[in-house]
């Protein structure tokens, strides 16, 4: 292999990998935001804060649920 199509290739490597931590962390900061108003919402109708913060809970399983899928799916093309 030339060591120009080695760079390239480490180039879009790492270009991807910079791209899927974006996704990640874009994920993440959507899911916590979410999560915030939802509990806000909840305690707004006047649900107690605890129970707001177990419902609300959820959409970090969720998050998990997604990401996990992700994963596997990625390692499964390998």
């Amino acid at each position: 292999m030339k060591l120009g199509n080695l760079i390239v290739a480490m180039l879009h490597t790492l270009r991807l990998l910079f791209t899927m931590f974006a996704l990640w962390l874009t994920f993440g900061w959507t899911v916590r935001k979410t999560r915030r108003a939802f509990e806000k919402e909840l305690v707004r109708q006047g649900m107690s804060r605890k129970d707001a913060h177990r419902l609300s809970h959820q959409y970090e399983e969720l998050k998990r649920e997604v990401m996990s899928v992700f994963m596997f799916s990625y390692r499964g093309h390998r």
